[in-house]
């Protein structure tokens, strides 16, 4: 009690020497008054005051599974653990299934490293190939990078988009974060920033580990935000892909590339309405077949839809496009 006794006192005492000086005199103005365009009172009783946005005012939100189209047609996603299909324009959820499943998201995986990448790197960065670089996992694609070898960052986010090579995306993580490790925790730093916090990364690739996983309507977050990036859309749409770089001795090597995205190469067929921009396609038997894609409807509004793990890629095509049918 006594302690209490001598603190007030302290606190009267600095309140009189303050008197003293004239502050007394002087109003303090509490920062949130009624006149703030950003306040509480504005929101709820006035409309024509400036008010925060929310977070997610811009993006679509899901919260049950189903097809909201107005048509109500249904979707036959029966082969398929998730997917959605998302209207950008609108911020309308048209079609969802165990969006929020966590899910392994094999190649998929590289747009947030495409994410990462641009960010924090600059295209005419040379990036110089290390041991690293050699893929020992059975049946993962690459594009035979050797230690030394050496290419732009442009042409490695090409060879990583277009080809999926595994290789590449180690020596990009490497060139951008010193390490595999690093760039990671880059990669769920930036996940976490633009919402997608049901996710976790720890490889760039998105070859089979423990711990790494998305969800679909995560990968809808992250490709979306990766759509901001000029150099994805440019890339995402390119049917193939021809570049030289050099290895260690300075040598050219030279590798071409035919997307793996079956609608732009002709071997699937969107819905007459639909034009699929492009996106990016993934495999691993973890996470079976996945495709996530940009399309537009006949006015050029634009639609995000994502498939993961369905049972076989000729199935995944069938379903995206019964997905993409939802479209009006």
């Amino acid at each position: 009690m006594r302690c209490i006794n001598k603190l007030v006192a302290a606190l009267l005492s600095a309140t009189v020497l303050l008197t003293a000086s004239g502050c007394a005199g002087k109003s303090i103005p509490f920062p949130y008054d009624p006149d703030y365009e950003v306040s509480s009172f504005r929101v709820t009783t006035e409309s024509n005051y400036l008010t925060a946005d929310a977070f997610a005012s811009d993006l679509c939100v899901v919260e049950k599974d189903g097809s909201f189209n107005v048509n109500d047609a249904i979707v036959d996603m029966s082969q398929a653990e998730a997917a959605g299909l998302f209207d950008l324009n609108h911020h309308e959820v048209i079609y969802a299934k165990n969006v929020h499943e966590r899910l392994a998201p094999a190649s998929l995986t590289k747009l947030m490293t495409a994410i990462v990448a641009l960010k924090y790197g600059n295209p005419d960065d040379v990036i110089t190939a290390s041991e690293n670089v050699h893929i020992t996992e059975s049946g993962a694609v690459v594009c035979g990078l050797e230690a030394g070898d050496q290419l732009t960052l442009n042409q490695a986010l090409h060879i990583l988009l277009i080809r999926s090579a595994n290789d590449v995306a180690v020596a990009i993580a490497e060139h951008i974060a010193g390490s595999v490790e690093q760039f990671a925790n880059m990669m769920n730093e930036e996940a976490a920033a633009i919402g997608a916090t049901n996710s976790h990364f720890v490889n760039p690739n998105g070859l089979t580990a423990e711990n790494h996983y998305v969800t679909a309507y995560d990968m809808y977050l992250i490709f979306n935000e990766a759509l901001r990036y000029e150099k994805v859309n440019e890339i995402i749409q390119m049917t193939s892909y021809d570049t030289v770089f050099t290895d260690r001795n300075g040598n050219e090597k030279t590798v071409s590339y035919n997307s793996t995205n079956q609608y732009l190469s002709g071997d699937a067929k969107a819905p007459d309405h639909v034009n699929v921009v492009g996106g990016k396609t993934g495999t691993t038997n973890a996470a079976g077949n996945c495709l996530i894609l940009l399309a537009r409807d006949a006015a050029g509004n634009p639609y995000i839809g994502v498939i993961m793990r369905s049972s076989e890629r000729t199935v995944l095509y069938d379903e995206m496009t019964d997905m993409l049918d939802e479209i009006n």
